[in-house]
């Protein structure tokens, strides 16, 4: 049974008013991949009322009224993606289609959509009730951030939109302090792992450089950052204040994570893992083609690439879900009449992280200025083992039923490398079970400068899983091929290294990229602010930075064309 989204249904469950009403940049797909439908079963769970509004129209009232007004608060997302990145490609064209709207089309999410549903509620209920900001949108927007998309800094997103608070990262216990804080009429802004606004600077919290100052000194949104980032580990992270306007930005300190048996308990909730009815009549959804049977096993990623947003949205330490939640998952699987024995992905944002994490980090949180894993190395207190994974996809591929349970989450292949015990094993179970065809792994680049300011390996432990990994699927007796995710046009990256990148790829890895992305600067992330600033955030030290849309186009079609030009100016 799904959570209802239209006047009848909150009729026929004997409703009057929903406690929180959540809106949503996607149609309402009730996925345990979809942060809405999440929220929305947890605060079920815990005895609310909960209506979803997917995709409303932001040109009338017709949908933002159909379920009246909550009692507690609303709560707004822009979607499982950030809308501006859902809706324009990295050289700033339309996207046309959207995974996540019924029918493909991308016509109903519109750009920035948390400051337009957050105005929309405004517009026609006065005096509401609070607005509570949620999802990846907001969440990397809770401080002062460069906008690529009109190329500045932004004020932190509560002094845009102008709701009342954020839970940032994925929330889930302030969500639940924060619901009953609001329900019993008690102060609410002493909770772990949410925003808001106030007049006065909270003391003891570090304080951020103002809004002024990043604008008038990059360095000063250097120093910004630094101190945003270090500060996202619920054991180690300070609360944090910068004074906007006349105004202080309060982030309090994260909230505490899931344990492995809170973790279950969300996994366990009732989702019917398909679309609203409400949506069907305008066509299918194509992110149900991936998600519906597939398995999240575990929160968090340690990697720390710098163009990547997960370390500060989902955290940078795993949690991980027991094999037995893992388990019970598959077997409700089979009550579906359209699966087929096939899961599409058992993993999490990196699915060799499951099962394990540094001691030291999990007694004392992230550490300051320390990567758990960069360019050049791997921190010594971190020690890869797949152990647990390994026994973890045998017990799901062995389950009556499963034919085939596929690992297309991504893959750090620098840490299979790393461990020496159980890494060989890993990968040997993974070309003889869990792929079909090809593999896709992440080097991004090859020329070492460039990969510094990634984040990334360097190529020669990408050269050494190659050859494990041929030397496996001819052992196997398989065919099976490498897909490689590039980048172009990331800061520091010049014509000169896609030319390098491309004879690489071609004379190393004996293959022709068919793709290759351009670099998005995202908020929340270490890339982007390099791109702003045009400066190793870490030297301080100028660097280039590409930012003609044409040169961008051009860095990507020297790596994918298959012109001879291209082998002439690389091979000369």
């Amino acid at each position: 049974m799904f959570l209802p989204t239209t006047k009848e249904e909150m009729n026929q469950l004997g409703w009057s008013t929903c406690d929180v009403i959540l809106i949503s940049g996607d149609a309402y797909i009730d996925s345990p991949f979809i942060g809405v439908a999440v929220v929305g079963r947890m605060l079920e769970k815990l005895g609310y009322k909960v209506g979803i509004i997917g995709q409303p129209d932001i040109n009338s009232d017709t949908d933002i009224k159909r379920l009246g007004e909550p009692r507690l608060y609303w709560g707004v997302s822009g979607g499982s993606i950030d809308s501006m990145v859902a809706n324009y490609t990295a050289t700033k064209k339309f996207r046309n289609t959207d995974d996540y709207t019924p029918g493909g089309k991308n016509t109903k999410r519109p750009d920035r959509a948390v400051l337009i549903y957050t105005n929309l509620i405004r517009r026609y209920f006065k005096n509401t009730v609070p607005i509570v900001l949620g999802g990846i949108e907001a969440s990397l927007r809770r401080v002062t951030h460069y906008d690529y998309w009109q190329n500045k800094l932004k004020k932190p997103i509560l002094f845009d939109s102008k709701a009342d608070i954020i839970i940032y990262g994925m929330g889930e216990i302030a969500l639940r302090e924060l619901t009953i804080a609001l329900d019993s009429g008690k102060e609410y802004k002493n909770i772990r792992g949410i925003c808001y606004i106030a007049k006065e600077a909270v003391e003891d919290y570090h304080q951020l450089p103002s809004f002024d100052e990043c604008l008038q000194d990059k360095e000063k949104y250097i120093d910004l950052f630094d101190l945003f980032y270090d500060n996202n580990d619920p054991i180690s992270a300070k609360g944090l204040c910068q004074k906007v306007d006349t105004r202080y930005a309060i982030q309090n300190p994260p909230c505490d994570y899931l344990n492995e048996k809170e973790m279950d308990e969300v996994s366990a909730l009732p989702f019917t893992r398909e679309l609203h009815p409400y949506h069907r009549t305008d066509g299918k959804v194509k992110c149900l083609e991936t998600i519906k049977f597939s398995i999240q096993t575990h929160h968090g990623c340690w990697g720390e690439c710098n163009f990547c947003a997960i370390g500060v949205h989902q955290g940078r330490t795993i949690r991980t879900r027991s094999e037995d939640s893992i388990v019970n998952e598959v077997k409700e699987f089979k009550e579906y009449k359209d699966f087929k024995g096939i899961i599409s992905d058992l993993g999490g944002p990196t699915a060799n992280m499951y099962g394990y994490e540094c001691d030291k980090k999990l007694k004392l949180g992230t550490c300051d200025h320390q990567r758990c894993v960069d360019s050049q190395h791997l921190c010594n207190s971190m020690k890869p083992n797949h152990a647990r994974v390994i026994n973890m996809n045998k017990k799901i591929r062995q389950m009556d039923g499963v034919k085939k349970a596929f690992v297309s989450s991504g893959i750090r292949y620098d840490l299979i490398t790393e461990d020496k015990a159980f890494g060989y094993d890993y990968l040997k179970s993974l070309v003889n079970h869990h792929i079909s065809g090809q593999m896709k792994v992440a080097p991004e680049h090859t020329e070492q400068h460039v990969l510094d300011l990634m984040g990334k390996p360097g190529k020669q432990t990408l050269i050494d899983f190659k050859k494990l990994y041929d030397k496996l699927n001819r052992e196997a007796g398989k065919k099976q091929f490498l897909t490689y995710y590039l980048i172009a046009a990331h800061p520091g990256c010049e014509e000169k290294d896609m030319h390098e990148l491309k004879r690489f790829t071609t004379q190393e890895l004996k293959m022709n990229p068919e793709q290759a992305q351009v670099f998005t600067p995202t908020p929340g992330t270490y890339s982007a602010v390099m791109y702003y600033t045009e400066m190793d955030p870490i030297s301080r030290k100028k660097i280039f930075v590409e930012k003609d849309t044409h040169k961008k186009e051009k860095q990507k079609e020297i790596v994918v064309s298959k012109n001879t030009k291209f082998k002439r100016n690389f091979s000369s």
